[in-house]
């Protein structure tokens, strides 16, 4: 008689959650709870909604199309999310002039300025640093061989990618502010796994559990990577550099796609095959995520229970937020 298959763990996949500057958000659903340690010590969180173009148009929600979707709102939510903690954090700081110009004649700070402009400036420069930088120094590679080196130029290209990912986020995990949000990570990564494994959220549980989990922002951008070299792969060699370039830029949806898809089981399975593919993206989160300390602890399972009413309907606010959310941004998004 054959063994009954076990059930799946029904706790999978309910929450995900995003390192902030001292704090964390975490999702389920369309909850989403941001918790910080503020400068006065205290732990302020506020909670907001976030409804899914994919849930209010079905036709968004099948596969592929999907995982553009998500990694479009998971961007502008990143972006809400950092800004929501950063003025959470009760830091006071004397506006300058040119502050106060803004103010004044745009009705706006000098960060809601700057920030949607750093995030355009940021898609362009992560663009030229993985896309177009790889395959122009490919072509420079191919000049002695007579311009024509066949899959080897494709090769090159994706050892480049990974180098200069790996590169970058070691540099940038030496900065202090950076590796307080990867301990944050950790953090996130720990009190999300504890949930998961159907133990009650204490500090003490939640330092039991590894900090590297499969269904990882980190891990996405790796499969990214990866998808990528492979594609790679399939464009012709003698192509010109720059229509190379901007081939991989318009298949970046495709590489979205797979890699959303592929994230999504991952995190719903265990098995050899996903443990082996998965490998990669765990691997860097050696890199992305620290160990966290007692209080980074507090702050994810605070930012956990928040998003997570109907399992933990008596989870309080720890402190008054001082930035109530109003109504418009309580409703769907």
């Amino acid at each position: 008689m054959k063994k009954k298959t076990e059930e799946k763990n029904p706790r999978l996949g309910k929450v995900g959650g995003q390192a902030l500057l001292e704090g964390i958000m975490m999702r389920s659903g369309d909850e989403i709870a941001i918790s910080v340690r503020a400068m006065d010590g205290t732990v302020r969180s506020k909670k907001t909604k976030f409804v899914s173009l994919r849930q209010k148009h079905k036709i968004l929600n099948i596969p592929f199309i999907r995982g553009m979707i998500s990694f479009v709102e998971s961007l502008v939510m990143s972006y809400q999310t950092m800004n929501t903690a950063v003025d959470m954090l009760g830091i006071e700081e004397e506006e300058t002039k040119f502050e106060k110009w803004l103010k004044k004649k745009f009705g706006a700070n000098l960060m809601d300025v700057l920030m949607p402009i750093a995030m355009v400036l940021g898609v362009f420069l992560a663009l030229g640093i993985f896309v177009f930088l790889p395959t122009l120094i490919a072509s420079w590679v191919a000049i002695p061989f007579g311009g024509d080196i066949g899959i080897w130029k494709s090769a090159i290209e994706g050892i480049l990618k990974v180098v200069i990912f790996v590169a970058y986020m070691l540099l940038i995990s030496l900065m202090p502010d950076i590796k307080r949000t990867f301990e944050y990570h950790g953090a996130e990564h720990k009190s999300i796994f504890c949930y998961e494994s159907g133990e009650e959220l204490t500090v003490e549980n939640v330092k039991k559990y590894k900090r590297f989990h499969p269904r990882c922002g980190t891990s996405f951008m790796f499969v990214m990577i990866i998808i990528g070299i492979i594609i790679g792969f399939i464009l012709p060699t003698d192509m010109n550099t720059i229509l190379r370039g901007f081939c991989k830029v318009l298949l970046l949806p495709v590489t979205m796609g797979i890699g959303f898809e592929f994230l999504m089981y991952a995190g719903k399975h265990d098995n050899f095959l996903i443990r082996a593919l998965s490998a990669p993206g765990l691997w860097m989160q050696r890199i992305t995520t620290k160990e966290p300390d007692d209080g980074q602890i507090e702050v994810a399972i605070k930012s956990l229970k928040l998003a997570m009413p109907e399992q933990f309907p008596n989870e309080e606010m720890l402190a008054p937020d001082p930035n109530p959310a109003s109504p418009s941004e309580k409703a769907e998004a």
